[in-house]
């Protein structure tokens, strides 16, 4: 009895993910996620060093800034298929490879043009990377309990890579030039491609029929027209503008093509059926609203506390760590309060949780205060946290396993265009309710006005170049009014925050903790465990 005891331990041990390595697996795979999160922050601070040296135009300056989150949310579907058919560790270490050789590229690129191929690159790289290391973590982590431990650490460190880029950028122009931004990544990477190579485990999806290469196509062009028409919108272009309306345009028709191609082939590149499970499509709509709720409004806030309250770039970045130091705690307990409560209190409270930081944020006025500050950007942070987690895990429990890397690549694109639209649509509000105000300012010529009212940094510029009372008018009317876009901006968040709140009441009520399927030992493996015994 002892011996097929013994025996069916084994297999339980193997089918749960190589026992206790997967947590060794669980710290390659973070060190992956916080290369990838650094670099989608980290070139932020060093765009000045990187205009004065390379000489970019408007326009390559904006492609060297936008294409890297560009190509990566475009070809998360693609990759993420692609591991659940030919293996996602494969696809991992490609992703590796690629990310390595691009970054030694940007930091020796000459011209603006090398510069954007290799953050191209980058985002390539970046969506092999991505959806691999979450379908992975749904691999060897089958009890779902350990998982959501997992999903907790990882959003985690998500959270930090978010965080540290900045910070990390500003350290290495102080000390050396732009390029070492994108140096920091190769040894890092010549110590994850033979650790992951060595350690990682390979899995792959169920294999039947061939991998759909045009519907993968179709999927990558789709969303890159997406994507780029919101970027184009969150900059403030024209919605008429040829330039926006045919990327979306043409972006939405061939997602709806391929929409369209999946339903009707055997064995599609995305099941679909995914979305008729409530929790699944609940989970995605949490997602994407959380994003369009408070991305666009995190740059707002750093607008604010620059250009308003008066303070450095460092001293920003510094207010704004707290919101990470709570959302990094959210991540760590996220599991616990996941068992405790289930999905959908904890999406809920969540998204509550974050209205209520985002309401009292309205008290933020023309003077400094550290306190609310404070208090609401820790509020902020783990709420956030608190709803992101919880959908997450919502959603990648909800996908079969050999779905995995679809389910992640969904899941991750969801994030990115609920940030692209979060930042369109609540820059459009923000520029709604501040250019009035600019109208009819005493003194100040009406073309100066007009100039004032694309922005606040706009405005300052135009206040000194009219000086006296009258710049003194202007930029004293552009501060108050850029507050008042500001608490307008924040209501209206607050609104979509508390629709989340709504939509999170179809997640189900408790976590669902089956035992992993396990396969039963073979009369002959019984019959010589027990002989070895």
């Amino acid at each position: 009895m002892s011996g097929t005891t013994t025996a069916a331990a084994a297999l339980r041990r193997r089918a749960a993910g190589a026992g206790a390595n997967r947590w060794v697996v669980l710290v390659v795979l973070c060190v992956s996620l916080l290369l990838v999160a650094v670099d989608a922050t980290v070139l932020h601070v060093a765009v000045p060093a990187v205009t004065e040296d390379l000489r970019p135009g408007a326009i390559e300056l904006l492609w060297i800034v936008d294409i890297y989150p560009l190509v990566c949310a475009s070809l998360l579907i693609l990759f993420g298929t692609l591991g659940d058919r030919v293996g996602r560790r494969r696809v991992l270490l490609l992703g590796y490879g690629l990310f390595g050789l691009a970054s030694g590229l940007a930091a020796l690129a000459h011209d603006p043009q090398v510069l954007i191929l290799a953050r191209a690159l980058l985002g390539v790289g970046g969506a092999m990377i991505m959806p691999a290391t979450l379908s992975i973590l749904r691999q060897v982590f089958p009890d779902r309990r350990e998982r959501a431990l997992a999903i907790g650490i990882w959003s985690a460190v998500a959270a930090v890579g978010a965080a540290v880029g900045p910070l990390l950028g500003g350290f290495l122009l102080e000390h050396f030039w732009w390029g070492s931004v994108f140096l920091v990544n190769i040894p890092l990477m010549l110590i994850s491609l033979p650790v992951g190579r060595l350690l990682l485990p390979e899995s792959k999806g169920d294999g039947k029929g061939p991998w759909d290469v045009v519907g993968a196509l179709m999927a990558a062009g789709g969303l890159f027209g997406v994507v780029l028409g919101v970027k184009r919108l969150g900059g403030g272009e024209a919605v008429a503008s040829v330039f926006t309306l045919a990327p979306l345009v043409i972006g939405a028709v061939l997602l709806v093509l391929f929409v369209r191609r999946q339903r009707r082939r055997e064995f599609p590149l995305v099941d679909l059926r995914m979305f008729a499970r409530p929790a699944f499509s609940t989970s995605v709509g949490c997602i994407v609203l959380a994003m369009l709720a408070l991305v666009g409004l995190e740059l707002i806030a750093a607008q604010y506390l620059q250009l308003v309250l008066g303070l450095s770039p460092l001293e920003t970045g510094l207010r704004l760590l707290p919101l990470t130091f709570a959302a990094m705690a959210s991540g760590l307990a996220g599991a616990r309060m996941l068992r405790r409560f289930g999905p959908r209190r904890m999406v809920c409270f969540g998204f509550c949780l974050t209205a209520v930081a985002v309401l009292l944020l309205t008290a933020m006025g023309g003077e400094d205060n550290p306190g609310l500050l404070l208090s609401g950007f820790v509020l902020l942070g783990f709420g956030l946290e608190t709803t992101l987690f919880g959908a997450y895990e919502s959603m990648l429990s909800e996908a079969p396993p050999e779905q995995a890397g679809g389910a992640a690549a969904i899941g991750e694109t969801s994030y990115q265009l609920g940030a692209g639209i979060g930042i369109a649509l609540l820059g459009s509000v923000m520029n709604a309710a501040y250019a009035p105000g600019l109208a009819n300012v005493s003194g100040v010529p009406a073309p100066a006005s007009a100039a004032a009212s694309h922005s606040l940094g706009e405005a300052y510029d135009v206040a000194a170049q009219l000086g006296g009372p009258a710049g003194l008018a202007l930029q004293r009317a552009a501060r108050d009014c850029f507050v008042h876009g500001l608490h307008v901006t924040l209501l209206v968040s607050a609104g979509l925050l508390l629709l989340g709140a709504v939509m999170a009441l179809r997640l189900p009520r408790v976590m669902q903790c089956e035992a992993p399927a396990v396969e039963l030992p073979k009369p002959r493996e019984v019959a010589e465990s027990r002989v070895s015994v």
